[in-house]
């Protein structure tokens, strides 16, 4: 075989030279290697422990791991033909080697005499070795072999279809473009807007204003564009792409790839004897039955719609008796919701832009996170990254020792998934054989730098750094040696997004406002009375959007909850009836018949959430709760951060959500704090 560098040793990923022709080959052999090592493994240790069996096996998973992590990045944020179709011919075969592992009896009743017989065990170590033996039996080792063939099958398809999902929605997003050549057109957008689609434009060599369905691009148009009919136009390109009332190529309609997954999901949770596909969900997550996440949304919604509805009657009468508009659409509600905000509050988002500069958010945010868990962040300058935009740093302690690493890529491009996120690059691993330290992608879709002038946040934009930051901060500081409970591994899906939504309350407070913002020109901080009518509007909306959030949430709970093979799922058309009947239950907005947010969605049919969007609800009253304790205690009080840190971050998944949270807290999370937060009135 012809020297890969995907298989040479290195401490970061090589990315300046993972080219699509070696990733196939490289994965093949790294497969073949663990299929051996395990084999070798099970033939020769007659007396498994965790440092003769287990921990070897965390070294060949560890190995693999680390190849494939740039790959699948690489994929999302500068996206090819060649490696689309390198990663894509990858994905089954991973299936097939998670499934295959994952059904070996043999290695099973290993892990269980470790679990059982090993007698040196630490907590951490028995709770990844509990998950294991959970994780075999959701993998179906006790099926018969027929139908342990037939879960491998699923699971293959499952991850190529999750992947063409994906695909299909960046492909059609990338088609669609309007060049704008007479910029009265564009009339009411704010100059950073009209700055950055002339930018587009010239980057295509194109005269004029150049608009996209990347969201920096359609966000202003739908907030700040007093052309309805471009609104109207904007808004429908953007809510069917991918389906077949897209205005793109129909070859990208994910219709057919929703029913499958569901299908698939479906049979395969009825193979493990669970009745749906919601009910295998929870096997993984804090809430112990599908009922208690019901009755947790339908409660929400019983305390929220009332306001949401009074809301939303104020928007219809102010675009009413203000703009003489007797219909609200859903192309008019950002817009007029924004008119709203800027005569009661008089603020806008544009007017906080030029506080949040990137240099002084991305170093406000670094000071902030220090403070509160007594760390430091640097830049390291060097390091091979993908794209010229991209940066890298490490976090130490106060003793400087490194405790994690990360990139940080900020900007909306061509070819780079939208929305934002953080994934694992490296996963820390301390051992006698590995030492690891974590390593994460920190990835963002914000508009870039316009010309001569910095790139400029909206504090939507800051609200999300600090989110997927505080998934990172849980990745890095993470005190666990063995991979599968360190960091974000091993913990409940729904308790997972704590640290990040924890975190975004530190974009409220003045203390630290004025950490992270400055004026980009005068370096004058955020003028008071601006603090406080940021303040007043925080809660603008606050239950119109509270509902939009459990329409998601509990559309996509019973979309698997409710799945039946023999019913018009399979036509596609049980999808649009359940998010319509879940819209007249819950929602104050209803959106046109052709609208096919679905096909776009994601988090449920590509990402980890099917049948678990509601954590973010359920997350959302932990981080709020949590939050509480700092507003006791000080926002700033360095022993409640460092208890935070102590118990929430450095623990990862090594003990149970809910006993950490309480280790915390002091008690289990209340739902007042949230709705207190959130400005709404926590009705019975």
């Amino acid at each position: 075989m012809k020297s890969n560098p995907l298989l040479e040793e290195f401490t970061l990923p090589p990315f300046g030279s993972i080219e699509p022709q070696h990733v196939e080959p490289a994965i093949d052999h790294l497969l073949q290697m663990n299929r051996d090592g395990v084999e070798q493994l099970l033939n020769t240790v007659e007396r498994p422990d965790w440092s003769n069996f287990v921990e070897p096996i965390e070294i060949l998973d560890d190995r693999l791991n680390r190849t494939w992590s740039p790959v699948s990045h690489m994929n999302s944020v500068i996206n090819s033909d060649e490696l689309r179709e390198a990663y894509n011919a990858c994905l089954p075969k991973l299936a097939a080697y998670a499934t295959e592992m994952g059904q070996n009896q043999r290695l099973l009743r290993a892990y269980q005499q470790v679990l059982e017989s090993d007698t040196g065990l630490d907590d951490a170590q028995r709770k990844m070795l509990q998950n294991i033996v959970r994780d075999f039996h959701l993998s179906g080792v006790d099926l018969p072999q027929q139908k342990k063939q037939r879960f491998k099958e699923i699971s293959e398809k499952l991850s190529t279809l999750s992947s063409r999902f994906e695909q299909n929605l960046l492909d059609a997003t990338n088609a669609w473009t309007k060049l704008i050549t007479d910029v009265r057109q564009l009339a009411g957008l704010p100059e950073s807007a009209l700055e950055l689609a002339k930018q587009q434009a010239e980057q295509r060599d194109l005269d004029g204003w150049l608009l996209t369905l990347d969201f920096p691009s359609y966000y202003p148009v739908m907030t700040y564009a007093d052309d309805r009919d471009l609104r109207y136009e904007v808004y429908r390109a953007y809510v069917t792409r991918a389906s077949d009332q897209g205005v793109s190529d129909v070859k990208w309609d994910n219709s057919a790839v929703m029913e499958e997954l569901l299908a698939l999901r479906h049979e395969q949770a009825q193979l493990l004897d669970y009745a749906n596909f919601a009910e295998r969900s929870l096997a993984k997550k804090m809430a112990d039955s599908t009922h208690e996440v019901m009755a947790f949304l339908q409660d929400l919604a019983h305390r929220t719609r009332s306001q949401a509805q009074q809301e939303y009657t104020q928007l219809q009468k102010f675009a009413s008796s203000e703009y003489g508009v007797e219909e609200l659409q859903a192309w008019d509600i950002a817009y007029y919701s924004e008119k709203l905000r800027q005569q009661r509050y008089n603020i806008t988002q544009e007017e906080l832009k030029p506080y949040f500069p990137e240099q002084r958010v991305v170093s406000g945010l670094f000071a902030v996170v220090s403070r509160l868990f007594d760390i430091h962040i640097a830049e390291k300058k060097g390091v091979d990254c993908w794209h010229p935009d991209v940066r890298f740093f490490e976090i130490r302690d106060t003793d400087g020792v490194l405790c994690g690493q990360f990139y940080l890529d900020l900007y909306a491009r061509r070819d780079k998934r939208g929305g934002a996120w953080m994934d694992e690059c490296v996963v820390r691993f301390q051992s006698a054989e590995v030492s690891h330290t974590p390593v994460a992608y920190l990835t963002c879709n914000f508009s870039p730098p316009v010309g001569e002038k910095p790139a400029l946040f909206t504090h939507d934009e800051v609200e999300t750094l600090f989110h997927e930051f505080g998934h990172g901060l849980h990745h890095m500081l993470t005190k666990i040696d063995y991979p599968g409970v360190s960091g974000i591994n091993g913990v409940a899906w729904d308790a997972v997004e704590l640290p990040s939504q924890f975190l975004e309350n530190w974009c409220w407070q003045r203390e630290a406002l004025d950490v992270i913002s400055a004026h980009y020109e005068t370096s004058e901080p955020i003028p008071e009375d601006l603090y406080q009518r940021m303040l007043a509007a925080k809660n603008f909306q606050s239950a119109m959007q509270m509902v939009r959030q459990l329409e998601l949430s509990i559309f996509d709970f019973r979309l698997y909850l409710e799945y039946g093979p023999d019913d018009d799922f399979k036509t596609g058309g049980r999808i649009e009836a359940l998010i319509n009947e879940v819209r007249e239950q819950v929602s104050v907005v209803r959106p046109p018949s052709w609208n096919r947010f679905a096909n776009g969605f994601s988090h449920i049919f590509a990402g980890g959430y099917a049948a678990g969007y509601y954590s973010y609800k359920w997350a959302e009253v932990l981080s709020a709760d949590a939050f509480s304790l700092f507003e006791e205690q000080g926002v700033f009080n360095p022993r409640t951060g460092s208890a935070f840190k102590s118990n929430i971050l450095e623990k990862g998944g090594s003990e149970d959500a809910m006993d950490l949270f309480v280790a915390f807290r002091g008690r289990k999370p209340q739902v007042d704090s949230l709705l207190r937060h959130s400005g709404i009135a926590a009705t019975s």
